[in-house]
């Protein structure tokens, strides 16, 4: 899941903002668990596609050799 959907219980900012103390703690512990928290979801699905291709391009190859 992206921080930058979670609401912040004690100031009601988004976490990505980090407009308090336990905002800015929980982005950090939240980038530090998953580094891909970062990512945005249409750069998920972008390198989704492009491994999906990749591994269609090397059946197809090993298929012909």
């Amino acid at each position: 899941m992206t921080y930058d959907r979670l609401v912040c219980a004690n100031c009601a900012a988004p976490v990505n903002e980090g407009r308090c103390p336990v905002c800015r703690a929980n982005r950090e512990r939240l980038q530090q668990e998953n580094p891909l928290a970062n990512l945005n979801p249409m750069t998920l699905i972008a390198l989704l596609a492009v491994l999906i291709a990749a591994v269609a391009l090397l059946a197809h190859q090993t298929a012909f050799a």
